[in-house]
């Protein structure tokens, strides 16, 4: 609104110049360059004199240009004054409440990078509403996260002071995704160094920079491209596979999803087996997996497979009962 405002402020203080210029030119007889000279120091009112003396009609429109000129001048430069202003205060009070919002976060990610990889993890964890924070520099990745209202800090990722404001502390995990190894090295050292139990998933470029980035901290490291390759050597081998996991995975239309859920201590399936455990009957869920607190996993649970205190069990179902069963066991 403020600049369509500004746009004909413009127009109609350009349309009084050119009244103005060639006012003094056709009545006048003042050379162009003249004339609209006479017109400037009249809007500006600087208190030159007049070029040459102006007759009865001259002066005439000398009036129309002050009361014009003066009140459109005043006009457009109060309209610029309040863009800058507000547009200044705006890009303040917008900060300060992103802050805010970042400070409240609990149980996030914090995802540094929000390149090609870092955009694609972001879009993923938003579908299912996790909650997170970018923290990236490029501008131009800025003005993105900003035109898709993603909480954003731009800062330098492998700085303490941006983990620290990303809320490490309360953090779920964090996902280093920039497009360096050695960065994201850099980063998994100061978020562990900040706080040595935090879930730290990386992103590697080369397949032997897996152990530096486990070595520094990483919890699991990806290679992006080692994955893909070995995603389409699959697909030549195992093409009905994949397309079931992919159905599973990734098809929302089948309201069917795979997740896991961690048996908390109190939880009333603690001590029991998978079959008097009840999960399939009352959640209609089909449990895959069992991983034990020792690391062990077990695939195809048997039915007498007993249930303890922080196993994590991997089952398939509809994502609403699913979700049931991660509350009722958690």
């Amino acid at each position: 609104m403020e600049y369509s405002k500004l746009k004909i402020a413009l127009f109609l203080l350009l349309a009084t110049i050119a009244f103005g210029t060639f006012g003094y030119f056709l009545v006048e007889d003042m050379p162009l360059f003249e004339a609209f000279y006479m017109t400037l120091i009249t809007i500006s009112t600087v208190g030159f004199s007049e070029v040459k003396p102006l007759s009865h009609a001259g002066r005439l429109i000398t009036i129309v240009i002050i009361v014009w000129g003066i009140s459109l001048l005043t006009y457009t430069l109060g309209q610029v004054a309040k863009i800058f202003v507000e547009g200044e205060l705006r890009r303040i009070l917008g900060r300060r409440k992103l802050e805010k919002q970042i400070a409240a976060l609990r149980e996030h990610y914090i995802i540094c990078g929000y390149g090609r990889i870092g955009a694609i993890i972001v879009s993923e964890l938003m579908k299912d509403k996790i909650p997170l924070v970018v923290i990236e520099q490029d501008p131009a990745r800025l003005e993105e996260l900003d035109a898709e209202n993603i909480l954003y800090l731009g800062m330098d990722a492998t700085s303490d002071e941006a983990l620290i404001s990303a809320g490490l502390s309360s953090a779920r995990g964090l996902v280093t995704a920039v497009s360096s190894d050695a960065d994201n090295v850099f980063i998994a050292l100061s978020a562990k160094g900040i706080r040595k139990d935090i879930f730290i998933l990386a992103r590697s470029s080369r397949v032997n920079s897996e152990n530096k980035l486990l070595r520094a901290g990483a919890s699991r490291v990806i290679c992006p491209y080692q994955m893909g390759a070995k995603r389409m050597a699959e697909i030549l081998q195992k093409p009905t596979v994949i397309d079931f996991l992919d159905q599973t995975m990734m098809n929302s239309d089948l309201g069917l999803a795979m997740e896991e859920a961690v048996v908390a201590d109190s939880s009333p399936v603690v001590g029991k087996t998978v079959v008097s455990s009840h999960l399939r009957q009352d959640f209609g869920v089909m449990i895959v997996a069992i991983k034990k607190l020792t690391g062990e996993m077990i695939f195809n649970p048997r039915p007498e497979e007993q249930l303890h205190a922080g196993d994590v069990i991997v089952a398939i179902g509809e994502k609403e009962k699913l979700s049931n069963m991660t509350m009722a066991i958690g």
